[in-house]
């Protein structure tokens, strides 16, 4: 507990410290009404940039080199379990009590079936997958509008959905893990894994003219989509723009539940 407070304030301060940066890096204003702080956070994203060609990169192609492809899958479906009650925590949080019973029994079943999730029963069962977090629960209870923030290390977010990474500690089982036993290889497991399944997604990147544009964009449009329950037209590059699962749409737009492909 005392772990989780502490990483809490130190999240928060860094957060209130890059709000403060980008508000003062407001003299070249963005023709984006999102991106009002664009001076920030180009540069932001130049060094992430850097960082992630220097370290994350290699790291995630030498992470998928060497692991073979069923142990891979394994291990994306046990990080993506241990991230589940963050889903939960949110269904509930927004009112969808039906919603939140189904991800419980899934999570249920993945982690007890699945063997700590390593497989996912669930979806082979056809139970629906979901994919909510804090800043969807912030936007359903009315900060829908939020300006584009470049995140250290984290990358492309919003002022909502960066305050939303601070309750996250306490409901991802990743965080809760880490914070209570000490065990930060799963840490940097769980951010290699993410960063690898980008990898075969960067060629969307090679035909923009503005890199920096073209993923504050995807972002924002995929975000609004994923706030409203599919209601908003899907981004033409949003294969490039996803978290860690695959998405398929045509499912999405049947029922209003995203579900990896």
């Amino acid at each position: 507990m005392t772990r989780i407070l502490a990483h809490t304030r130190i999240i928060s301060a860094i957060l209130v410290v890059f709000l403060l940066a980008g508000c003062a890096s407001t003299e070249q204003r963005s023709p984006h009404p999102k991106d009002p702080w664009e001076g920030f956070n180009r540069s932001m994203y130049n060094v992430n940039r850097g960082l992630d060609k220097a370290i994350m990169k290699p790291l995630a192609q030498g992470y998928k080199a060497v692991t073979p492809d069923f142990l891979e899958e394994g291990i994306s479906n046990a990080l993506a379990n241990l991230r589940f009650p963050v889903t939960i925590v949110n269904l509930l949080l927004q009112g969808k009590l039906e919603d939140t019973g189904i991800a419980l029994g899934r999570f249920v079943l993945n982690s007890t079936f699945g063997i700590g999730g390593l497989v996912d029963v669930a979806t082979r069962e056809g139970i629906p997958n979901y994919s909510e977090d804090f800043g969807q629960t912030f936007a359903v209870w009315g900060w829908e509008n939020s300006n584009y923030l470049m995140i250290p290390l984290l990358g492309p977010s919003t002022l909502r959905d960066g305050i939303g990474i601070v309750p996250e500690l306490w409901t991802d089982g990743v965080s809760i893990i880490v914070n209570q036993t000490d065990h930060y290889w799963l840490l940097g497991l769980n951010f290699v894994e993410r960063r690898a399944a980008f990898l075969s997604r960067e060629g969307a990147l090679d035909d923009a003219d503005d890199e920096y544009a073209f993923i504050r964009d995807a972002y924002l449009q995929r975000r609004d989509f994923l706030i409203k329950d599919g209601e908003t037209e899907l981004p033409d590059y949003d294969d490039f723009l996803l978290d860690d699962e695959e998405f398929d749409d045509s499912e999405f737009y049947n029922d209003g539940i995203q579900r990896p492909l």
